[in-house]
């Protein structure tokens, strides 16, 4: 399961951080809200590089960490699918641990503040794009967890009575 799951979630984690990319873009071109370099300053903490950036550092930092961890997070949500916590309420889960991991990360190197802080508007707009990416990498990695067939609490929940194991995409029989 671990192989399976690895290289699953590094392709759903993939697919969740380019559709959140493309979203932020979108919504950047709307609202004409600019580029956030709080990713890069957070890998520039944790690694130790100095803050004083080149002109290209802010922007390869920030693909770094922004892609990096959402593809590594990738995992986790892969996990999660092939023991069997699928569908939109394991992406809702995940959404939240999408965000917790963020908020550890930032306000641990002091580059971030709570959330509780931050202007509605720009909560607001974080919720939404990293539920997108949850969302996404979730609906990638079920299917390929499907694939596999039913996952282990999903056998489990097909064995007790009055338990349903149809929950989450599950391969047809």
């Amino acid at each position: 399961m671990i192989k399976r799951a690895l290289w699953q979630g590094l392709a759903a984690g993939t697919a969740g951080a380019v559709v959140m990319t493309l979203g932020e873009k979108i919504e950047q071109a709307v609202t004409g809200r600019p580029n956030s370099y709080v990713p890069a300053r957070v890998l520039q903490r944790l690694t130790g590089l100095p803050e004083r950036p080149t002109p290209t550092q802010p922007l390869l930092l920030n693909w770094a960490m922004h892609h990096g961890q959402a593809v590594l997070l990738g995992v986790l949500r892969s996990v999660m699918a092939q023991a069997g916590l699928r569908g939109p309420l394991a992406s809702a889960k995940f959404t939240v641990v999408r965000l917790t991991t963020d908020q550890i990360l930032e306000n641990a190197t002091g580059v971030g503040a709570p959330p509780s802080t931050w202007p509605r508007g720009e909560l607001a707009v974080d919720l939404l794009h990293k539920a997108v990416y949850a969302f996404t990498t979730g609906a990638v990695a079920d299917a390929l967890a499907a694939r596999d067939g039913l996952g282990p609490g999903q056998r489990h929940a097909a064995a007790r009575p009055g338990r349903r194991s149809d929950v989450g995409p599950v391969p047809a029989r």
